[in-house]
């Protein structure tokens, strides 16, 4: 029979153990606070009264949404599709703009991406261009009353806002409805924001930073009504009420500087961070394209499917939609868009990287 003799630990190293350990867990902790760490203080507690300006705009929003996203539209919808192209259209042009058309041909049709812009006033000058943009499609035989009726309707109400900056400004303002973001067109080539974001990139464009506008219609009260992927909801709250401002690493700089202008003058609940691609939805959206051009590029959202029930499916109709809250948010919007044209404004536009 053999004896077992009992190991003899060394204190020295599990000391070295312990502090690897402890090393580890403080660089996880270190990277999570980088991801989630943003400047400004976040609103809280009730909101204030709904000001006769943003009732109107709630008014006018409301009137986009049902005009674009009644219907399901996108290819496979392609008549209805055209509608709400051509009524984007109808809309910029009354604004008093010259909508430009991006046509190209995908499954044997002709779609398009459009934009309006508000130029600087010495191109030549010009610090670079702001873009903000939404997807005018819906996915499958939703109607896409949230996604994305809701980022149309915020850029159209953009459109007249900040029709005041023509000839006033250094910066373009570049306005642009965006075709073929769902499915089956994400994250490919054939997606609209990704053909506009080469359009710039060929051009050499120097852009400031890219903003999209994604489902921003629903806002739930209590407890539980907000979802996350991994880990993010060790940080983040569970009461779906706020908007999202989210992007990929290389944006973090202009992210932080687009939360820290909303938070300033915009009473509504925001979070916001920045994570890699793998984590599940910081890249679902029209920023996506932008990124692989190494544009700064964000998302403003509701979170979509992590709070919002009616994601992707017939029910996504008008009446889900709370315009009194998108109007506030739209509104917020505006006041960070004209900071981005102000001289003082924190970041300088970027070239693309190919």
């Amino acid at each position: 029979m053999v004896e077992m003799i009992p190991a003899r630990h060394n204190p020295s190293q599990m000391l070295l153990v312990g502090l690897g350990l402890l090393a580890i867990v403080a660089t996880l902790v270190a990277v999570f606070r980088y991801m989630t760490a943003v400047p400004g203080r976040p609103h809280t507690g009730p909101l204030p009264p709904l000001a006769s300006e943003e009732a109107t705009i709630a008014q006018r929003l409301r009137s986009h949404i049902v005009a674009i996203a009644s219907r399901p539209h996108n290819v496979r919808h392609y008549d209805e599709l055209e509608q709400a192209a051509r009524y984007i259209e109808r809309e910029l042009a009354a604004l008093g703009y010259a909508p430009r058309a991006q046509v190209y041909n995908v499954d044997n049709r002709d779609v398009r991406n459009i934009e309006a812009v508000i130029d600087a006033v010495d191109p030549a000058r010009a610090r670079g261009s702001i873009v903000l943009g939404a997807h005018y499609d819906s996915a499958g035989d939703a109607p896409g009353a949230n996604d994305n009726g809701t980022g149309v309707a915020a850029i159209l109400e953009l459109a007249r806002l900040l029709s005041d900056l023509r000839g006033r400004t250094d910066v373009h303002i570049r306005l642009v409805l965006f075709v073929n973001e769902e499915p089956p067109y994400a994250h490919t080539s054939d997606m609209g924001s990704y053909r506009y974001a080469l359009l710039l990139a060929e051009r050499r464009e120097p852009i400031i930073g890219m903003i999209s506008l994604e489902t921003l219609g629903c806002f739930l009260d209590g407890p539980a009504t907000q979802h996350y992927p991994a880990p993010f909801g060790l940080v983040y709250p569970s009461e779906g009420n706020f908007i999202a401002f989210v992007g990929l690493l290389g944006s973090r700089k202009f992210l932080h500087a687009v939360i820290r202008s909303f938070r300033s003058h915009t009473a509504f609940p925001t979070i916001g961070g920045v994570a890699p691609a793998v984590i599940p939805g910081i890249d679902w959206s029209d920023h996506w394209s932008f990124e692989q051009f190494r544009y700064p590029a964000l998302m403003i959202t509701d979170t979509a499917p992590y709070r919002y029930p009616h994601y992707h499916r017939a029910t996504d109709t008008p009446d889900k939609v709370d315009t009194d809250k998108l109007a506030r948010i739209t509104r917020g919007i505006e006041r960070v868009a004209r900071e981005i044209t102000m001289p003082d404004w924190p970041t300088t536009a970027r070239p693309p990287r190919r």
